[in-house]
């Protein structure tokens, strides 16, 4: 059976080291507050609000390391709150999505564009995707068992040396079924 851990996804910011230094001063550096799933990847303890069409949210986490491009991440539930509707994308995908504007201690910022709803995923270290027989860039279908059992389809396997086994869903599809981090899932294809 081919098993993976999952970890739920809420709306998140990741920002180019020049937005950093717009939104909270020349040559600022994130700070750690918790690693992540991913090796080198970590929660900052900074946030900054996020400013759509029709609505806000404060307090949006940035996640590190800096980007070459900021990119925001929210569910559809998210995006609803905001007055928009932003497209299902890979993370880094961004070009032609929606902007937004972002607020920060040192300032303010409007990006052209870089709001996504991140297309589900399954991170797998080179040997995982090896063992079972999974290529970057497959579609896989996985279930998630339970009291609201479902099938995810159209999982994007994502492979590289530098990932650890990992699925993420974001909180509408964790809602949707029921599971929160931690829990495990089965790729059936």
């Amino acid at each position: 059976m081919k098993q993976v851990p999952i970890g739920v996804s809420a709306r998140h910011i990741h920002l180019s080291v020049e937005h950093i230094e717009q939104l909270f001063g020349t040559g600022y550096e994130l700070n750690v507050m918790k690693d992540l799933s991913q090796p080198g990847q970590y929660a900052a303890v900074e946030t900054v609000a996020v400013i759509g069409p029709k609505g806000k949210f404060d307090k949006v986490r940035i996640l590190g390391p800096v980007r070459g491009k900021t990119q925001l991440e929210v569910s559809r539930s998210d995006a609803f709150v905001l007055g928009m509707n932003p497209p299902v994308r890979e993370s880094g995908n961004i070009a032609g999505t929606p902007g937004i504007t972002i607020v920060g201690p040192a300032g303010q910022i409007d990006i052209a564009e870089g709001v996504i709803v991140a297309g589900r995923h399954i991170h797998f270290h080179t040997d995982d995707a090896s063992r079972w027989g999974i290529v970057d860039k497959q579609l896989l279908t996985v279930r998630v068992e339970g009291e609201r059992s479902l099938i995810f389809e159209r999982v994007l396997a994502r492979v590289s040396d530098q990932y650890a086994l990992d699925m993420h869903i974001d909180t509408d599809e964790a809602n949707a079924s029921g599971v929160k981090t931690g829990d495990m899932a089965t790729i059936l294809s």
